[in-house]
């Protein structure tokens, strides 16, 4: 295959809605390229891009998909990315790495929730956009209103680069306002008929041509000196005025057209050639030490890794892009993040699962390699001499999605573990871990229908028998007021026995606490516990009733109580101990002995101290629209939330609260049946809170039965 230059590349991301035909749009370019002679659908299971076993039988798309096709001598790289916002991180790494973003938008739905959340990733990596209003053959189409909701979404800066002749069945016309022509299109695509634009068409095409114009010139101070001497612009300066304005972000083009029957798809095509920047025309890509990278091949070799995948008969690949330099076979780079070496072994261009060798590459390609050694997605292989620091990493999505999943066999535990750190690899916005605390495996991830992707690999590829269920909740247990309890362990085996008593004093820490007066306090241990608040541990020992040297037991006992506190199981905190009293035996006295008196002594005392469960708090964040603002704040009120305030963001509302954790179990789920997708949240940790007593009782009378069945 021949070496592209860089500015003989263009780098596009198709973005948009599920069913607004990304995958059909990107099938056909590839058909028009002539990379395929045949073009497949999605319905009949063929095409390209959707190849893995999961796409065609769900026929979406679950990964981006890396293609490639070749348009007026220029090589265009497509990187189709998932509809579904739940692979978000598909889609934020695809936007990152694009050099333009094509959005399709279905002309009989509109701007939907899916095409709001992918233009917030655009928005954030500053990245040109395209609208293609796809599906115009539908007889529910509706050019109109899809432009009226871009604007009224995404701005005035929204601007018309062709408009259809008519929708619906029979559509074959597009007024195209650059080349001031009206294109006709055969059934099944080709380059369209030329023609004159007809009579009754031609004020209204000249009025969004004069619009398209003052656009374009808005991009470069020359064009607009231009523009007012001649009151027109050529085409190549309206070209490179809407290039410029892209670039800046002040405009954003509009085509269409109907990609299930090749409508539209040259034209956007010639659009993507001679319009949308090449990768050495858009900002720089910086390193974590602020180094510029340009894309110019004179530049140190320097690529990132902005994708992970596994493929049948080649394993791991790794999808790259390059931003300096040349990358050739049995080319040695640093990664930074290591610090070691890995050897480029393969270069591949890739159309789905096809590939073709490749010797080399230029700055600004974006390829496939495979066989590293030891990388993430996130990565960077630079030129040893300039490996200083990483590209700057790509920002992934928190979770907002947790749910806990254990094998049916517990001979899998070890196997599904294994399994979901490869799917992280793969996809980092899945993040999988034992929790010590809560003593089960959770998966955190973007949503119920990325979990359930994952339990599809886990079923399908992986052969895994595994049940998700809700996880628990990180309980905290403390007390309310003070409370005293002592305890004798005694045991007689024959020999040598076991002998210990304690007395202990409790109390809640609170800061500026003080200490009782009726015994002094001679020594003051304060521990920082590792799931949040203290334990003050006192010695008040006078006349030698405890050694010295059993205190470190009594402690212990306490300490491991402390982790599976008396009510629930779930870890105590912020308590103050105070040993004042006990007694020893010569000969049976011992470490074993006083541990258990000090655990024991220490239960009692808790359970006569006020004993409180507090539950977590979280900050919760909900952006919705404005008319689905009463529905939301009803069910954030049903789920024991405390309002905060709302602020405006545009057409959106948000609303700030305080939710306990445990009400927020799917919450994703909920949130999107309510706003018909369109309401996203965010969630931090906030506190920890006293529960309200019936919820107490309610989690009280659980652990007793969990106890009883345990026995």
């Amino acid at each position: 295959m021949k070496v592209f230059q860089t500015d003989e590349i263009r780098n596009v991301a198709l973005i948009g809605a599920a069913k607004s035909g990304k995958t059909t749009l990107a099938e056909n370019m590839l058909f028009e390229g002539k990379m395929i002679n045949r073009k497949g659908t999605v319905d009949d299971k063929n095409t390209v891009s959707d190849y893995r076993p999961i796409e065609t039988e769900r026929q979406i798309s679950v990964q981006t998909t890396l293609l490639h096709t070749l348009h007026e001598g220029k090589k265009i790289n497509i990187l189709d990315a998932p509809g579904f916002s739940d692979f978000s991180g598909d889609i934020l790494s695809s936007v990152n790495v694009a050099d333009t973003a094509i959005f399709t938008v279905n002309g009989q739905s509109g701007v939907e929730a899916t095409t709001e959340n992918a233009w917030r990733q655009a928005e954030k990596s500053e990245k040109p956009v395209v609208f293609f209003i796809n599906q115009l053959d539908h007889h529910n189409a509706n050019f109109d209103e899809a432009i009226r909701q871009l604007k009224d979404y995404f701005s005035d800066k929204v601007t018309l680069a062709q408009y259809p002749v008519r929708t619906g069945e029979g559509f074959d016309s597009i007024i195209d306002l650059m080349l001031m022509k009206m294109l006709k299109f055969k059934q099944g695509g080709g380059a369209p008929e030329v023609l004159d634009i007809p009579e009754e068409e031609m004020d209204k095409a000249e009025e969004l041509h004069r619009k398209l114009i003052e656009n374009a010139a808005e991009g470069d101070e020359s064009l607009m000196e231009k523009y007012f001497e001649n009151d027109t612009l050529s085409l190549d300066e309206i070209r490179f005025g809407i290039k410029m304005g892209m670039v800046s972000r002040g405009v954003f083009p509009v085509f269409c057209g109907a990609s299930k029957h090749g409508i539209g798809v040259v034209r956007l095509m010639d659009f993507i050639v001679y319009t949308c920047p090449a990768p050495n025309e858009v900002s720089p890509r910086k390193t974590t030490a602020g180094k510029e990278f340009h894309c110019k091949s004179t530049e140190p070799a320097g690529l990132f890794i902005f994708k992970l995948s596994n493929e049948q008969h080649l394993g791991e690949i790794s999808l790259i892009k390059v931003f300096g330099g040349e990358i050739y076979e049995g080319q040695d780079l640093i990664n930074p993040r290591t610090g070691n070496k890995e050897r480029v072994s393969q270069l591949f261009a890739v159309n789905g699962k096809n590939r073709e060798k490749l010797d080399r590459v230029i700055a600004g390609d974006i390829v496939v390699t495979i066989k590293l050694k030891d990388v993430r997605a996130n990565d960077s292989l630079l030129d040893p001499k300039f490996a200083d620091a990483p590209f700057e990493p790509i920002v992934y999505p928190n979770p907002i999605f947790t749910i806990a999943v254990k094998a049916v066999s517990s001979t899998d535990d070890e196997k599904l573990g294994s399994v979901l750190q490869d799917m992280h690899r793969i996809d980092p916005t899945i993040v999988a871990g034992l929790s010590r605390e809560l003593r089960q495996l959770i998966i955190n991830c973007q949503g119920e229908y990325h979990m359930n992707t994952i339990k599809w690999f886990l079923d399908n590829v992986h052969k895994l028998d595994v049940e998700f269920y809700s996880p628990k909740i990180p309980y905290r247990e403390t007390i309310t007021k003070a409370a005293r309890a002592d305890y004798r362990h005694k045991k007689q085996s024959g020999g040598s026995g076991q002998f210990g008593e304690v007395h202990m004093m409790i109390q809640p820490f609170t800061e500026g606490y003080k200490d009782p007066t009726d015994f002094p306090v001679r020594g003051k241990e304060e521990h920082k516990l590792n799931w949040g608040g203290k334990l003050i541990f006192c010695n008040c020992i006078v006349g030698g009733s405890i050694d010295a040297r059993f205190m470190p037991a009594i402690l212990k006992g306490i300490m491991e109580r402390l982790e599976e506190g008396p009510l629930t199981g779930s870890y105590a905190r912020d308590i103050i101990v105070y040993v004042y009293d006990g007694k020893m035996h010569p000969v049976d006295s011992n470490e074993i002995s006083f541990k258990l008196a000090g655990r024991h002594a220490f239960i009692d005392a808790f359970k006569n101290a006020g004993p409180k469960i507090m539950e977590p708090i979280y900050d919760v964040a909900v952006r919705m629209p404005e008319d689905m603002m009463g529905a939301v704040m009803t069910d954030l009120q049903g789920r024991r939330a405390l309002i905060m305030g709302m602020d405006s963001d545009g057409k959106y509302q948000i609303i700030r609260a305080k939710v306990p954790l445990s009400e927020m179990d799917r919450y994703s789920t909920s949130l999107s049946a309510i706003t018909s997708g369109r309401g996203t949240y965010s969630m931090s940790f906030a506190e920890y809170s006293q529960v309200p007593t019936d919820v107490q009782t309610k989690l009280l009378k659980e652990y007793e039965e969990k106890l009883k069945e345990e026995e």
